[in-house]
């Protein structure tokens, strides 16, 4: 996801070097944070992201330590012989990184993708779930 067009700083109009920079991504790495929704239960965590126009192609989850990142990208296509006139957000690519508590299981993360929303659910680790104690009549 990076602008791999090199091109020199002579680029005088209608050169090959305009016309390769006219291609180049609008706005670079730049991207949109997607609004969450973060909802704790006894169990564990579940995100809720607003993806919209992402599919699961374009869709790449990392978890590394206590970091899970979400990067996308959406996939608005114009269809065959119309034409945008107006475009309100040209960008789109999304990425949000969040640190996550030791007391959750990174290793069951499970997702899902459906309508532009990304579902994660991130259990909380068994050291870190409540527990009953019992309590012996000496």
């Amino acid at each position: 996801m990076s602008n791999d067009i090199q091109t020199r700083s002579s680029g005088a109009p209608g050169s090959t070097d305009a016309r390769q920079k006219e291609k180049a991504p609008r706005y670079g790495s730049a991207a949109l944070t997607p609004p969450v929704d973060v909802v704790e239960d006894a169990g564990g965590i579940t995100l809720y992201a607003d993806l919209p126009g992402v599919s699961r192609e374009n869709l790449n989850l990392h978890v590394e330590a206590e970091t899970l990142t979400i990067e996308a990208e959406s996939s608005l296509s114009v269809p065959d012989g119309l034409k945008t006139s107006h475009t309100e957000v040209g960008l789109g690519r999304f990425q949000r990184v969040f640190t996550l508590s030791k007391e959750l299981d990174t290793e069951k993360v499970s997702a899902e993708l459906a309508q532009g929303v990304l579902k994660l659910r991130i259990p909380k680790a068994e050291h870190a779930k409540p527990r009953r104690i019992n309590v012996e009549v000496a």
